[in-house]
């Protein structure tokens, strides 16, 4: 049975999705020793400016996919599955959607970053297709910045 798309989340589940994302990235603020950046974001400002998709489950939703259509790419800003879904392909579904979303808006080229002490993170989108392109020191942590072309 195949499971259904994400939907296209909007300024109506802003609490939702700033749960999730709480929720998502904990782990992420113990590895990192810092906020993660989709927790310092202002989330009434991004509904504005880039696509939400939601995975839903039964109670609450599974997994949340940012992104951020640029000329010449499309970003992840943000890929996580809540506590309770990890492990279960959420992740993967959503990385697979926005290879198809990329296709819909016509663009070949998908960039992502995570941080340098994420290793499982980078890890885990290497098995994925993507690959490192640049590391980027900030005054509070190293982000690596990742790409992937498609077909």
């Amino acid at each position: 049975m195949s499971q259904p798309p994400p939907r296209r989340g909007g300024p109506d589940d802003r609490a939702v999705i700033e749960a999730l994302q709480q929720a998502a990235y904990a782990r992420n603020r113990e590895q990192l020793g810092v906020e993660p950046l989709p927790l310092l974001a202002d989330y009434a400002s991004l509904l504005a400016s880039h696509e939400f998709w939601l995975l839903d489950g039964a109670a609450a939703p599974r997994g949340l996919l940012v992104l951020e259509k640029r000329p010449k790419d499309l970003l992840i800003w943000s890929v996580a599955a809540s506590p309770v879904a990890q492990g279960q392909g959420v992740g993967t579904r959503l990385l697979d959607f926005a290879e198809v979303r990329a296709r819909q808006l016509n663009r070949s080229t998908l960039r992502l970053y995570t941080g340098e002490k994420l290793i499982r993170n980078i890890a885990w989108y290497e098995r994925h297709g993507y690959a490192v392109e640049e590391r980027e020191v900030l005054a509070d942590r190293v982000l690596i910045h990742m790409v992937k072309t498609i077909s």
